[in-house]
């Protein structure tokens, strides 16, 4: 684990219902820096994530955020306090456009510089400004998606299979950008494409059926022979 944490979960259950997911995973995160959350399909990355955002209720553990114990925190305050996320699916908002998209990114946060940060991270989108966001390439919803997430001026930004659905000439394009936030704020990110979420991550946490399996510097991850015995289907 990280020696500074930013966030740091410690001794989390979580699950739906009567199922429960996560098993006593403790994770750090520092205030800077990439950190990838690895593991094969049904290992709790999805319900981790939604656990730090609040839209899941932990039932045992705590979760402390720049020194704040946001354990019982509801996701507005989660939000308000420096914690953006880009979810896996229903990430945008189809029927709007772009720029409404990204007006609704800016409720938290108004004026034009945050929109022109975002612009000038993501290009692409500041022409597709009066498209609907429905009618854009995989990629580009992907890149409205964090774009949108950053206009709240996030302290840790969470990322679900940011590359899920987009073309592979558009990926290394939204790593590159990852990198570069990384190097800003910090970064988690849960993706099947191990060489991108390595690249983006410094320090690495596999999961395996719901508890944490393996852990360290990224090169470190990639190296042990355990590893992709965690990430076969």
């Amino acid at each position: 684990m990280p020696e500074q944490t930013f966030l740091d979960i410690r001794h989390l259950d979580a699950g739906y219902g009567r199922s429960q997911v996560l098993f006593d995973v403790s994770i750090g995160i520092p205030w800077r820096g990439g950190v990838a959350v690895l593991g094969r399909n049904g290992a709790g990355k999805t319900t981790l994530m939604k656990t730090i955002v609040g839209e899941l209720a932990s039932s045992k553990g705590e979760l402390f955020f720049d020194g704040r114990d946001i354990t019982r925190r509801r996701t507005e305050e989660r939000v308000r306090s420096g914690i953006g996320y880009v979810p896996q699916e229903h990430s945008v908002f189809a029927r709007l456009t772009v720029r409404d998209n990204l007006a609704v990114g800016s409720l938290f946060n108004p004026g034009p510089a945050a929109v022109d940060r975002v612009l000038t991270i993501f290009p692409k989108l500041g022409q597709r400004l009066d498209q609907p966001a429905g009618t854009l390439s995989g990629g580009e919803r992907k890149m409205l998606a964090i774009g949108r997430a950053m206009l709240g001026d996030p302290k840790l930004l969470l990322l679900d299979e940011p590359t899920e659905g987009v073309w592979v000439g558009v990926i290394e394009e939204i790593t590159e950008r990852l990198i570069e936030l990384a190097k800003q704020i910090a970064v988690v990110i849960v993706e099947q494409h191990l060489d991108l979420a390595l690249r983006v991550a410094d320090y690495a946490y596999v999961l395996d059926r719901g508890r944490v399996a393996l852990q360290g510097a990224a090169g470190e991850v990639r190296s042990d022979p355990e590893l992709l015995r965690y990430l076969a289907p």
